[in-house]
């Protein structure tokens, strides 16, 4: 018999059961479980609830439950539903009428709601040290390659020249975006819903707030419906791991490029590319092309999330069990897709010659050119036609800005004189772009600084 089957004449169908548990996925929560039920056990006896020696009785079976679980030697099983079950199940088993008791002013609404904060708490502090080691890769590398000068695009096409570090400086920024949003909703996250009840809180004399404090959170819920129907906070941290995808899919994007034989700005280290069963020559970047699928799986997660949760009236309903697996799988895939995704850019070669060579090609210096022309007194428009007539000129010559004669520059405009060369040079256009955020290394260097600044605050997650 169920330990909630009192007004049930028959057992529940054994599909129904199978349909009914969630141990199988709720069962990674059984630490935060037990850390629950200990703090409860402890407000319990502090409010004379229950007998003191209830409560320590209580506090010392879970502990010992605990490391049986952790090394193995006590088993979760189906036919007690979830992990709130199996864990009073067990308590009942070895203390009789004290493990019963363990449940007095709780239900496992609050339970649940306190189980999932518990334990993506936890996690989001996983994920964002995780972030943070990719950011530190990236300021690394980015510092070694301030001058190292590549092609930057609009429309994947070549558009201007810059550097490797602005580059990584970019996707820097993004992840930095990402770490702070994980900070506010660890924030959010940080109020204690144990003490709500079924919905409608309790007549027994708790006190939440020592709950609380035992558990390490600085609140309580302000409203006990709200507090065991609220995923709120699920959902946004499934929002924010999809935007950590999305930024690894876009990188990821990058680098697959980059591998490619067309560009040839990276090559991957052999521990992290694959190769092909029939054709002896290809390396493929096989983990990048796997982040980028898993982005659409983690995207599923949060719309089953929000879907799940679209039209559920107040409070409880069975429907949110549906919420684990989703923000679990969401949970486990980012941590994975950043832990291999870090290890493959800190361990790629660039290519640093053939980046250079890209940028000789496709004119990225034609504003460079027209730029010139502007400090010449012309206006922007006037200087933007007379290049474009340039560019024009290039491509019948099957030439470049860089090697037409002074004269044909003249031809164009009388303002031409000959350290129009030395303007048009990438590595001069690139140092020119001082303005804040640019890729001159003065600029990247100060990004650097900033972002060094940001990981110093947080070198404890490091």
């Amino acid at each position: 018999m169920k330990l909630w089957g009192g007004r049930f004449s028959k057992d529940v169908d054994d599909r129904v059961n199978d349909f009914n548990s969630s141990i199988s996925f709720d069962g990674r929560m059984y630490r935060e479980d037990i850390e629950g039920s200990i703090a409860h056990a402890t407000m319990l006896g502090e409010c004379g609830i229950i007998s003191t020696e209830e409560a320590i009785a209580l506090c010392a079976e879970l502990s010992h439950l605990l490391k049986e679980i952790e090394n193995g030697t006590v088993e979760l099983t189906a036919d007690a539903e979830d992990i709130h079950m199996n864990i009073e199940t067990l308590l009942t088993q070895r203390l009789g009428d004290a493990g019963k008791r363990l449940h007095t002013a709780r239900s496992r609404n609050d339970q649940v709601a306190l189980d999932i904060r518990l334990y993506l708490r936890g996690q989001i502090v996983e994920i964002r040290g995780l972030v943070l080691k990719l950011e530190q890769v990236l300021v690394n590398k980015a510092s070694q390659h301030l001058r190292t000068i590549m092609p930057g695009y609009t429309h994947l096409q070549r558009a201007q020249p810059t550097t490797l570090a602005h580059y990584l400086l970019a996707y820097a920024q993004m992840f930095r975006r990402d770490v702070t949003r994980l900070e506010d909703c660890l924030e959010r996250m940080d109020e204690m819903p144990l003490g709500a009840g079924a919905l409608c809180g309790t007549t027994y004399p708790i006190d939440r707030k020592r709950t609380a404090q035992l558990l390490g959170f600085s609140a309580v819920t302000a409203n006990s419906m709200d507090s065991v129907s609220d995923r709120d906070f699920v959902i946004e941290l499934a929002s924010d791991i999809s935007l950590i995808m999305m930024h690894l899919s876009r990188f990821s994007e990058e680098i697959i490029l980059w591998c490619s034989s067309e560009f040839g700005f990276l090559e991957l280290d052999d521990a992290y590319a694959t190769g092909s069963s029939i054709m002896p020559q290809k390396k493929n970047p096989d983990v990048a092309e796997l982040v980028r699928g898993k982005t659409g799986r983690v995207y599923g997660d949060l719309m089953a999330l929000l879907t799940v949760m679209k039209g559920l009236p107040l409070a409880y309903n069975k429907d949110m069990q549906e919420d684990k697996e989703a923000i679990f799988d969401a949970v486990d895939t980012v941590k994975i897709s950043l832990e291999v995704f870090t290890a493959m850019l800190d361990t790629c070669r660039v290519r640093e010659e053939r980046m250079r060579a890209s940028v000789s090609a496709g004119h990225l210096n034609a504003t460079d050119c027209a730029d010139y022309l502007v400090r010449k007194g012309l206006p922007f428009r006037d200087a933007y036609r007379v290049v474009g007539g340039l560019i024009r000129l290039c491509g019948e010559k099957g030439t470049d800005l860089e090697h037409l004669t002074l004269d044909q520059y003249r031809m164009a405009s009388p303002l031409f004189d000959e350290d129009i060369y030395q303007a048009i040079d990438p590595a001069v256009c690139v140092n020119e772009r001082r303005s804040e955020g640019g890729p001159a290394p003065e600029s990247t260097q100060k990004q650097i600084e900033i972002l060094r600044a940001f990981l110093e605050e947080r070198k404890e997650t490091l």
